[in-house]
């Protein structure tokens, strides 16, 4: 990239300083407190940051840190990677992901929802990448209709390579506005939050899953030259081949990750199967998915924000045997709302062992209660252990799953594990 100017340089700098502080005193990893010093000196620094660079934007509801880690693990084959890939997915991240490594010519920044159009104009990337739209946190983001329809706006003044999931109609709809676009089928579990035609308000058609249509305006699943065989645990790419996935990550929704991210580093020039062995090599992202060893019971820590993220995770849990912790919290990187609890479905969990938790655990049970679903309250995980340990000495395994900053608190209790 090329040499920033010296206002640039200073920002910085300075920028950099104020994270390393941040990090010294304990006060978090600096990305946010160093992007906003930065941007006090030079406004515009983001955009020059981002010139000479061949970046990737990635943005979705759900998987958007573990599909901008899969895509920049894929891309150190070429070399550095600026990348904000555990977080910091405002523009003061981007900036402090780039400042931190300003000779990477690649880069992979995870981008909010709401930001996008913004960061998309201030970088002119080389790739956005788009996974699903589905509600989350409304208490302080546009209806999920509107977020699309700026994504919409936004990409078509633009000259961006989209990379888009043709099987979540919101997506679709926005990325049809790009110039060029590869479309991959990567699969919609959720599907409470596209029912209707975002073009014209029809009712979508969907006889047969992942296809849909409108009858009324004709926009219709865009045809794709990526998808995930599930079934096979398999991705088909271009010309037909099909590549064993065998992820580290568990789930349909990270083989779902894992095509898009493969699709991403195509752009980039890296054949397929490179791009899914250098994948296989990822077993946790910031937390996610890590299991840990206390009092002799392994404890696997699943992140899950709104309804669309907890189906995932009911998908990837163990056999019934294995008790389940639950914990939500309401603060403010939560969203304050919790209404959405009632949008998932929880009978699932009937047949197993359940435990609540958080701050809004009273919330959570009266949701439960409701699905009939018996419960336990606890405060601490170690608390839960306890009690199963004198009731079973016997066990082994326990699943969590829990809201934002409920799954960082619990991670930190365990020394904030990888």
């Amino acid at each position: 990239m090329s040499e920033l100017p010296l206002r640039a340089q200073l920002a910085s700098v300075l920028g950099r300083s104020a994270a390393s502080l941040s990090r010294a005193t304990g006060r978090g990893d600096g990305s946010v407190i160093g992007g906003r010093v930065a941007l006090k000196v030079e406004p515009d620094l983001l955009a020059k940051l981002a010139q000479g660079r061949r970046l990737a934007l990635v943005s979705a509801t759900n998987g958007k840190t573990t599909t901008t880690r899969l895509i920049a693990q894929a891309l150190r084959e070429y070399g550095d990677v600026a990348t904000n890939e555990h977080g910091a997915n405002m523009p003061t991240g981007h900036i402090t992901a780039l400042a931190d490594n300003k000779a990477a010519v690649n880069g992979v920044l995870e981008v909010d929802e709401k930001y996008l159009p913004q960061v998309l104009k201030a970088t002119n990337p080389a790739f956005v990448v788009l996974m699903n739209l589905s509600r989350d946190q409304m208490d302080r983001a546009s209806e999920i209709n509107l977020l699309a329809k700026k994504w919409r706006t936004a990409l078509s003044q633009t000259n961006t390579h989209v990379i888009a999931n043709a099987d979540d109609p919101l997506v679709a709809w926005a990325g049809l506005g790009a110039p060029n676009a590869t479309w991959v089928s990567a699969g919609q579990r959720w599907k409470e939050d596209s029912w209707c035609c975002p073009e014209c308000g029809g009712h979508l058609k969907r006889e047969v899953d992942p296809y849909w249509e409108c009858p009324e305006c004709g926009l219709a699943r865009p045809r794709t030259t990526w998808e995930v065989d599930n079934a096979d645990d398999s991705l088909v790419v271009p010309g037909g081949q099909r590549i064993k996935l065998r992820m580290n990550l568990p789930g349909d929704a990270n083989r779902a990750n894992a095509a898009i991210a493969a699709a991403t580093a195509a752009g980039y020039g890296m054949h397929p199967e490179r791009t899914i062995e250098r994948l296989r090599e990822v077993t946790s992202v910031a937390g996610r998915y890590t299991s840990v060893v206390t009092m002799g019971v392994e404890v696997r820590l699943l992140l899950a924000k709104n309804p669309a993220g907890w189906l995932e995770s009911f998908a990837v849990l163990d056999p019934p045997r294995v008790p389940v912790i639950l914990a939500v919290n309401a603060q403010i990187p939560d969203g304050k709302d919790t209404s959405w609890l009632w949008d998932v479905d929880y009978t699932v969990l009937r047949d197993r062992r359940v435990f609540v938790m958080g701050e809004r655990r009273t919330d959570l049970a009266l949701r439960l209660e409701t699905d009939g679903v018996p419960f336990e309250v606890a405060d601490r995980v170690d608390e839960v252990l306890g009690r199963l340990k004198a009731e079973r000495p016997d066990i082994t395994k326990v699943d969590v799953i829990a809201n934002y900053t409920a799954f960082q608190q619990i991670r930190t209790a365990y020394g904030r594990v990888q």
